[in-house]
């Protein structure tokens, strides 16, 4: 089988994120780049199906140059080679943009089986991905899938829903997006990350994806971020329990305003 992998790279999520002087953007300097937790278990699946049923599994990722750290991560982990969509009217549009490059990358790979995508990112979110590609593809798709079993031309899907979990069926081809629960991911070994090194990713632009430039044209523009507000410090209360109760509900009266 040939599973697709869809990789985003984001900043890591113990890095103390900086507003840019612009005011749209982050501070990108000093900033550590990781593979998205989400698309760590779609990558992890990927393996686990090949394991079990022969085949190959191919890395897609559009963005700057780092974005072959992220690729080359998910390469040291097992996956077989890798494609990086490297184009600055791709970085410089929104999600749909992406989502029209990444498709574009995936159609060169056909025939594949699966598109596998982490549910969401972990750095802008942009969950509508997996829906976007699976349009343009005009492909089935089933969303944060806790469970995936491939049977013969179709897989079975376990997937989360409010207070449960329900059971899909969907032919193949298909796009799954994968949630937390699904698997572990492996880390990387060090033979696996020596083997990295050598593997292919292969570099294209929108051009060669015979992308018009009109169709990365953003119709979503980021007008300003701001970090939430700094959180109060904690204010201890003194005394017996019924003091500290009496006070309490002052606090929760007088200052908070919630009662």
């Amino acid at each position: 089988m040939k599973v697709v992998v869809c990789v985003k790279q984001v900043p890591d999520t113990e890095t103390r994120v900086k507003i840019a002087p612009e005011g749209n953007a982050i501070v990108e300097t000093d900033v550590n780049w990781i593979v998205s937790p989400f698309d760590e278990f779609a990558i992890e699946e990927a393996l686990r199906i090949r394991e079990a049923r022969g085949g190959e599994v191919v890395l897609v990722a559009a963005g700057p140059d780092r974005v072959q750290t992220a690729l080359r991560s998910g390469l040291a982990m097992g996956a077989d080679s890798g494609v990086h969509v490297k184009d600055p009217l791709v970085d410089a549009g929104d999600t749909l943009a992406t989502a029209r490059a990444l498709a574009g990358a995936l159609k060169t790979l056909v025939p594949f089986d699966i598109v596998l995508t982490g549910q969401q990112g972990v750095g802008g979110d942009h969950g509508q991905m997996p829906g976007l590609l699976a349009e343009l593809l005009d492909l089935p798709q089933v969303t944060v899938a806790v469970r995936i079993e491939i049977q013969d031309g179709k897989a079975v899907v376990e997937r989360e829903i409010e207070g449960g979990r329900e059971t899909w069926e969907t032919s193949l081809p298909a796009v799954i997006s994968t949630q937390k629960g699904l698997n572990e991911p492996r880390y990387a070994s060090l033979k696996g990350i020596m083997a990295a090194k050598r593997k292919t990713i292969q570099t294209v632009d929108a051009a060669a994806l015979g992308i018009d430039a009109a169709a990365l044209a953003p119709r979503l523009k980021v007008v300003a971020m701001e970090l939430p507000p700094a959180r109060a410090a904690v204010k201890m209360i003194s005394g017996d329990a019924e003091t500290q109760s009496k006070e309490l509900l002052r606090l929760l009266h007088d200052e908070a305003k919630v009662i």
